[in-house]
Order: structure tokens, then sequence, then C-alpha cells
């Protein structure tokens, strides 16, 4: 793996290095906000309502044909906007090559080979008959991060089997997307990009600032999700997976419920009547 300082024209198409958020190890299940939250007041309800968050909006941006001389003036005034080491380099055929950092929002688990000494009883949500490959399936660790040193004709659809590569997920690329994301007025806006965009040119356009434009992989959504795309090692884990969530879910709210009933009794002995 190259020094990003080291990266010329010779440099392969993809080539990644860790992003600096990455965590370490795997997790079963994301941290979040608790669904519901608790209120002891006489005058409010007390239970609240799901917290909302802020929508995301599509934005529209017409695609930005830039001349040679364009390129390289927008590169220089990129580069000279970064301290660290990911320069954007020009190449005599008029391409240029740079890093993008996409980050991970992934709600559901992806499946990798399994471990090469992984017992053959152990129950990994694994199919081990009718000729399909052995796999296993995990959550991605949450806010997980990745810079990838890509060409100016980088695909988004090329990026995203980059990464999938990297990570040795086995799941087919058309199950993600990936997700242009800005803000503005404290608001939070996404945009789904094509197959055929190029998001080194986007990261050059919009600069090096994260919050005018970062890129973002998410589970590509095009309405009810297709079950039948997912093996039955994978449906199983997710069966698994749900009913862990639903008996967390409930013993949340038993308890919650329970310190409500507590309080409200302690409140009742200590009062008079009238």
């Amino acid at each position: 793996m190259k020094d990003a300082a080291s990266s010329s024209d010779k440099t392969p198409s993809f080539e990644m290095t860790w992003g600096s958020s990455a965590s370490s190890g795997y997790c079963s299940e994301e941290d979040s906000d608790p669904e519901f939250e608790q209120y002891f007041t006489a005058r409010t309800s007390f239970i609240r309502k799901p917290r909302t968050e802020k929508q995301d909006e599509p934005v529209e941006k017409g695609k930005q044909e830039l001349t040679v001389s364009e390129i390289q003036q927008k590169v220089k005034e990129y580069n000279a906007q970064i301290n660290s080491n990911l320069f954007m380099n020009m190449n005599k055929d008029g391409s240029y090559t740079g890093f993008i950092k996409v980050q991970f929002k992934l709600v559901r688990p992806v499946s990798v080979p399994p471990p090469k000494k992984a017992n053959v009883g152990q129950d990994t949500g694994v199919k081990r008959a009718g000729g399909m490959k052995r796999r296993t399936s995990f959550y991605l660790p949450k806010d997980t991060s990745k810079h990838l040193h890509i060409s100016s004709r980088t695909s988004a659809h090329e990026v995203i089997v980059a990464l999938l590569k990297k990570f040795t997920v086995v799941d087919n690329p058309g199950k993600f997307a990936l997700f242009e994301r800005s803000e503005r007025h404290d608001q939070v806006y996404l945009r789904k990009l094509p197959d055929d965009e190029r998001p080194l040119n986007l990261r050059l356009c919009a600069g090096p600032n994260e919050k005018v434009l970062s890129f973002v992989l998410k589970e590509n959504e095009t309405g009810e999700v297709n079950w039948h795309a997912f093996s039955m090692p994978e449906l199983k884990n997710f069966l698994r997976i749900l009913q862990r969530e639903e008996e967390e879910h409930v013993k949340q709210i038993v308890q919650r419920y329970a310190l409500a009933r507590t309080r409200m009794q302690e409140a009742l002995a200590g009062s008079t009547p009238g």
C-alpha cells in the first residue's frame, strides 16, 4: 500500500487506506437513542412519540464538464486547502487522481466468507448443503470509514465494488448505493449517485470541506425489501437479530413502566388528601 504523498499518474485506479475514524472490531448492533423516553409529570403523557430525524432531501446537481486548464486550476486550489497528504494529482492524459472518504451507514448485516478455522458445528448462520459456499454475517462497526485513492474516471459503481472487496463482503453490489451528503442551514441533504457518476469530480468541484460534500455508503432502498435476494443463512440470521432486538425493546419498556409505577406510588404515599 502506497503512502498518499507518493501517489502519481502511475497509481492504480483503486488504492485504499484505513480512515481515521474506522472502528476496531465488529459489533452485533448499532448504538442508537432509545426509541421512547419516559416522562414523570402529571401534565404530560408518560411516553413520548419516537424522535424524528431530519428528513433527507435529494439535491439536484448538474454534471460539471471542465476543461483541462480548469481542472488544473481546481486541483491547485484544492491542494492548497488541505493540511494532509491526501493531494490530487494531474495525469498527462488530462485525467487526475485523488482521495475520497466514504462513510458506512449500514443498518443491515453484511455477509463475508467464514474464518478458515471456524468449527463445522459452530452456529454462524452458514448454509452447508446445496453446494453453496459457507458464509457468515455481521454488522459493520458504526461510523466505519475508508479513504479510497481513485481516478477521475472511476464510477460510483466501481467505488462500491472496491469497498466491498476491501471488506471481503460477498453480498451483491446492487444491494448498496453511494450517496452524496451535504449540510446547509443546519439541514442534511442526501442524493443517490447514479452508477456512472464520477465521485472524484464531485470532490474536486466541492473542495475538501466534508460539510459541503461527503460520501456515504447505504443500503440501496428501492421500495420494499426483496427478501428473495437473500440466502437462507442470511434470512435466518436476520430472524435471530430481530428476536434479540424485540426482546431487548420489551425489556426496556417493562422497566420504564415499572419505574413510572414506582414513582407514582411514592408520590401518592407522600401526598395528603385534598
